[in-house]
């Protein structure tokens, strides 16, 4: 995303990382390296949550933890999200739209690919 107050974004579910920036091509803003474990850590409890009540149609969640909010996109009936970290004072109305898009053409991603593993079988 080129959003300036995007810190991080990734496509994520309970202990894994399933879309996740690698090191070398500098996505994540450096801030997110000193605070990564906590937010890990309160990611995978909200996880939980999502897992829990995907099926009966949770879209969002998100939390705040020291000066940054992480934000859920919750695809439904699954238990992945689209999570994006933003500093905690930052102007979520237009992120929130952003996410929201972008949410949807990985959804869409995600459908089509299921489509072909199923023509597959």
């Amino acid at each position: 995303m080129k959003l300036d107050d995007i810190l991080a974004c990734m496509v994520a579910r309970q202990n894994m990382i399933s879309v996740m920036p690698s090191d070398g091509d500098n996505s994540f803003k450096p801030e997110i390296h000193d605070i990564w474990d906590i937010i890990h850590r309160a990611m995978d409890d909200v996880f939980t949550v999502i897992r829990s009540y995907s099926e009966a149609g949770l879209g969002e969640m998100e939390f705040r933890l020291l000066d940054y909010e992480v934000l859920f996109y919750v695809f439904h009936e699954t238990d992945n999200a689209l999570v994006a970290i933003i500093p905690a004072l930052s102007n979520k109305g237009l992120i929130e739209i952003e996410i929201e898009n972008a949410r949807r053409e990985i959804k869409n991603i995600m459908d089509e690919q299921e489509k072909v593993n199923l023509a597959t079988v």
